[in-house]
């Protein structure tokens, strides 16, 4: 039985190392709709990516804070 794939948009701030390296990272892949970039994966792989993502922009964050 084939696994059902979703859909998830980007937030703002994901750069394009940070977006690469999740790709990279987990069993998604990158789909460009007339309504900006989205990732298209399992739901367990999105929600994986999701944290990963969230917790790369908390830290570009500090960084920036700290600068």
């Amino acid at each position: 039985m084939e696994e059902q794939e979703y859909e998830m948009g980007l937030p703002n701030g994901v750069g394009e190392a940070m977006l690469a390296h999740a790709i990279e990272k987990f069993d998604v892949k990158l789909e460009q709709t007339e309504y900006g970039p989205k990732l298209i994966g399992s739901y367990e792989e999105l929600e994986k990516c999701k944290k990963f993502l969230a917790e790369a922009i908390n830290e570009r964050l500090k960084q920036l804070e700290g600068e």
